[in-house]
């Protein structure tokens, strides 16, 4: 059978989760507070986000020069799952930040984990973006957590400026 000529393929789903995944961090912050996500790229597309505030009591300390690192499943040995993040820094050595999962707040895990689902589909980034933006929450931290992920994954919008990304 013939393919349509304005049909557009999408990309293949792919469910079971690869142990490694490149990362793309990003930083933003509303009045004194200091937010961080992890955007987890498959085939340079998002395909999970880990977001939260950094807190250094919680050893999410991250060098700024730190933009990329990966986000590797790891196996506890009771046989949950824990998601670790991993850079390089300046002098090439490997730096391990254990359990992501565990060391942000659970409303905004829970947050994190439906729209990681949507990005694992394939849902197109731009009604992700739409559908992130549009969410009614009550609380002045979640919003400004909204906003974070809204900008964070912005980016990836094929064709957006960056102008366009900033508002």
């Amino acid at each position: 059978m013939e393919q349509q000529e304005n049909e557009v393929l999408q990309p293949e789903v792919v469910e079971v989760r690869p142990e490694v995944l490149e990362c793309d961090v990003v930083r933003f912050q509303n009045n004194k507070d200091r937010w961080v996500a992890f955007v987890g790229l498959l085939n340079g597309h998002p395909y999970e986000i880990f977001t939260g505030l950094m807190d250094d009591d919680e050893g999410i300390m991250i060098p700024k020069s730190v933009s990329q690192g990966r986000i590797i499943k790891a196996i506890n040995p009771n046989g949950t799952k824990r998601y670790d993040f991993q850079f390089q820094n300046k002098r090439g050595y490997k730096i391990t930040i254990e359990g992501l999962n565990e060391k942000f707040n659970q409303e905004f895990w829970n947050y994190a984990k439906l729209i990681s689902g949507m990005l694992r589909y394939q849902m197109p980034i731009e009604n992700v973006v739409k559908l992130v933006s549009s969410l009614s929450l009550e609380g002045e931290t979640i919003n400004t957590w909204k906003a974070g992920v809204v900008r964070a994954l912005k980016k990836y919008i094929p064709g957006e400026s960056e102008e366009e990304i900033e508002s």
